[in-house]
């Protein structure tokens, strides 16, 4: 939102710089993103002065040129050559030096620099309404009155002012500061003034006037409408007061009513729309839904299908505009315009804004109404932008105020109290001081009492509904930067042991990018359907939005899994086929009427391990190259005794399981094809989900620890076992860590084979046991005797031993 720093001084007196009010309204919590520097005519006339034609003669080698010198007031004459007819001497014209950089209407700036022409030289120019972007004429310079002062720069005599604009990151809910005077109020109640609202005086309606009868169907939709009719308007270009206020916003002038309204809506922050009296079909203005699948051409020219959802701002035959949203074609005001009914109303900010939503429109009426206007502050923006009409197109008031207001929305009363109030902001602001913001807020105090206020808190407040909005209210005019960090603390003499969630994320998102992972962030909003591809998700546990963006985001994701894959589709549609990434998120589920939030680590693989290089055979990721990072991931908290199992994982082929103290803490898998086709993905996807809540309450019972580097020597014996093809490698490191718990360190498979030389069913596994002994070197008795309980115990289970 931007906000001309000229036009706030309008509604507050105060001297302060721009860069002084940017900072306090930074700290009032309307954040200025930017600050910047701006004239109505580009480069503002900077260096341009005021110089009397001394002389004027004809040029010795061109016809049409003239040397003239021309006194700038600085007690010399500049030798000028000028090529206008119209110069002569005696003149008041506009010269720009050596030095100076003129702004061409139509033209790229450039300087001025001290030349020869045709022999003679030139120390500046005399310029013409084009050469310095005052306007389009070429047919010679400008001739300034006798008045004109020697020496009096351009832009003092153009009275041209320097502006500057705040660029302001406006938050959602301070809608009530989305105008110049919404600006000034914050402002106004930080240096304890008040606000200079413009005067309204209306004039009197004329007498059998234009009229326009006004119902609204739908008092819900719009609980408020006020209108009133204007007539002998003339629609022409706008004065450059106001011309120049919206240029310095960025708005573009049309003409001067559209100007105007465009001008209030900046001023009061309340919408407004003029229609053309003469295409307001039978005089009548009706507040209605429109017809569903009804055409609608808007003003930009597009042919809109219309719902019966949308309210409709129609004559007695046919819709003119989409209310709050956006006018229609045939009803807008043109340069044929003479009568004007103009609109004040306030609308349902839900059906507004689902209807913006809709049809994709973002205007600057549908921005201000999707988030809550003032409904008490229609008649003030409706006097105030006729009175402008009327003072900038001429024409009259033809009749009253229509106001159809049936059920008035009065101001909120909320209680301040002061022990509450002091205890959220950890300070005791003064009393006197508290209410001196709350009325400089405007927030009116009905009653007074010790320990207490009771508050009457406008209708533009839409965001100010209980007593802790009041109190941000209070804290954010006082200085957040005001309230001290505490000298002296309390402290519970109960201390419980708590992981650093952040630390602990930090290292382990350090070490995935090592190993060649990139971290991604997904929305948390996914589609409904996705449920039907995973029997795990069930529909009657999605969260649903209560106002859907679409359908595509229309519930809380119990998953990470279909936010990652779509992340993945988007990258290998742009042949970004090599993706490893992780992401730490949230899943949410509704069980039993209440909710659940868990927090999960997602890893996701596809395409090669390794670049493609000529000395690296490439590798495509598979399900071992998952397993382990996941693994990584364990041996870096220091967990230990991990089991795994295969499982039957619902959308994956494949998938193991990983336990710790008989809970599952994580799972692995290739994602099926069913899954992958509904995502337009063609190649193989791998993904494993780590229960992060669990592994961080586990950490808490692993420290990481150093062990010196045994002194003795580590002993390798390896196994070649005949199994069952449904036993795992996990039960045989189980097996045997079980057999063997303090001199086996290591369990590890280096070989595997099933084929036609081995019996149906069965498989061999090649196993190696690094058997150590920290405090001496083991014997071959020792070693041997591990071994022999090693065999003992995998012939239990059906193992053959190989020789």
């Amino acid at each position: 939102m931007k906000i001309s720093y000229n036009w706030l001084k309008q509604y507050i007196k105060t001297d302060l710089s721009a860069e002084s009010i940017a900072q306090i309204l930074t700290n009032v919590g309307l954040e200025v993103e930017g600050l910047e520097k701006v004239t109505s005519i580009p480069g503002g006339l900077e260096g341009l002065v005021i110089g009397l034609v001394k002389t004027r003669d004809k040029h010795p080698n061109a016809d049409k040129l003239s040397i003239t010198t021309v006194d700038i007031g600085n007690g010399e004459a500049l030798n000028i050559v000028c090529g206008a007819p119209n110069v002569a001497a005696g003149q008041k014209v506009i010269v720009a030096p050596v030095g100076t950089t003129i702004y061409p209407t139509n033209g790229k700036p450039f300087e001025i620099a001290k030349a020869k022409i045709r022999g003679e030289v030139s120390e500046g120019m005399i310029c013409a309404e084009d050469e310095i972007g005052l306007g389009t004429d070429h047919g010679g310079i400008i001739v300034l009155p006798n008045e004109a002062q020697i020496g009096q720069l351009a832009k003092e005599y153009y009275k041209l002012e320097d502006d500057w604009v705040f660029e302001i990151g406006l938050t959602p809910n301070r809608v009530d500061a989305s105008s110049h005077l919404g600006v000034a109020r914050d402002l106004a109640a930080f240096l304890n003034q008040s606000v200079i609202l413009p005067e309204v005086n209306l004039p009197k309606p004329a007498k059998n006037g234009f009229k326009v009868e006004v119902v609204v169907e739908n008092t819900t939709a719009c609980p408020r409408y006020s209108g009133i009719c204007l007539e002998n308007v003339k629609v022409q270009e706008s004065p450059d007061w106001l011309k120049n206020a919206l240029i310095a916003i960025g708005q573009k002038p049309i003409n001067n009513v559209v100007d105007i309204t465009n001008f209030v809506l900046h001023e009061t922050g309340q919408p407004l729309h003029a229609f053309d009296g003469d295409k307001i079909k039978g005089q009548k203005i009706i507040v209605k839904h429109a017809i569903n699948g009804e055409d609608f051409t808007t003003l930009d020219g597009v042919k809109r299908k219309l719902s019966s959802a949308d309210l409709m701002i129609c004559s007695a035959e046919e819709p003119m505009c989409i209310a709050g949203v956006f006018g229609g074609l045939n009803s807008g005001v043109t340069a044929s315009t003479t009568k004007l009914f103009l609109e004040s109303a306030y609308f349902n900010s839900v059906s507004i804004r689902k209807t913006a939503k809709r049809h994709g429109l973002k205007t600057d009426a549908s921005f201000r109404f999707e988030r809550g206007t003032d409904p008490n502050a229609t008649i003030f923006a409706l006097q105030r932008a006729a009175q402008l009409i009327v003072e900038v197109a001429g024409g009259n008031i033809s009749s009253d105020i229509t106001d159809i207001y049936p059920i008035k929305i009065n101001n909120l009363e909320i209680t301040y109290r002061f022990a509450v109030a002091d205890s959220l902001i950890g300070k005791v602001i003064p009393h006197d001081k508290v209410k001196l913001i709350l009325r400089g807020l405007g927030i009116e105090i009905l009653k007074e009492n010790t320990d207490s206020l009771v508050l009457s808190i406008p209708t533009a407040k839409v965001d100010v509904t209980r007593e802790v909005d009041v109190i941000e209210e209070v804290l954010r005019i006082y200085g957040y930067n005001n309230i001290e960090i505490p000298t002296k603390q309390n402290a519970s003499l109960s201390y419980s042991l708590k992981p650093d969630r952040e630390k602990l994320q930090n290292i382990i998102s350090n070490l995935l990018a090592d190993n060649g992972f990139s971290e991604m962030i997904t929305n948390s909003l996914t589609a409904s359907d996705y449920h039907q591809l995973l029997n795990d998700l069930k529909a009657e546990e999605n969260v649903p939005m209560l106002n859907p963006l679409s359908k595509e985001l229309d519930v809380l994701r119990q998953s990470l899994l279909f936010s990652g894959l779509e992340v993945i589709a988007y990258n290998h549609n742009r042949q970004q086929t090599t993706l490893k990434a992780f992401e730490f998120g949230n899943i949410y589920r509704k069980i039993n009427s209440k909710y659940k939030q868990d927090t999960k680590l997602a890893l996701f693989a596809s395409g090669s391990i390794t670049p493609e290089h000529w000395q690296v055979k490439t590798e495509s990721v598979d399900i071992y190259y998952l397993k382990s990072n996941v693994e990584k991931i364990f041996a870096r908290f220091g967990l230990q005794q991990i089991e795994t199992s295969t499982a039957e994982k619902a959308g994956f082929v494949n998938a193991v399981e990983y336990y710790y103290n008989n809970k599952a803490i994580a799972f692995v898998g290739q994602v099926s094809n069913p899954i992958l086709s509904r995502l337009e993905i063609n190649k193989p996807v791998f993904y494993a989900e780590i229960d992060w809540d669990r592994v961080v309450k586990s950490s808490l019972q692993n420290k990481t620890s150093y062990k010196e580097v045994p002194k003795f020597p580590s002993v390798r014996r390896d196994l070649s076992l005949m199994i069952d093809k449904n036993i795992t490698f996990g039960e045989l490191k189980s097996i045997a860590l079980q057999t063997e718990k303090q001199l086996l360190k290591e369990v590890n498979i280096f070989d595997v084979y099933q084929g036609e030389k081995i019996e149906k069913g069965k498989k061999s596994y090649a196993l190696s046991f690094e058997i150590q002994d920290d405090n001496k070197t083991l014997t071959d008795k020792q070693i041997d005797a591990i071994v022999q309980k090693l065999i003992a115990n995998y012939e239990k289970i059906g193992a053959e031993i190989r020789k």
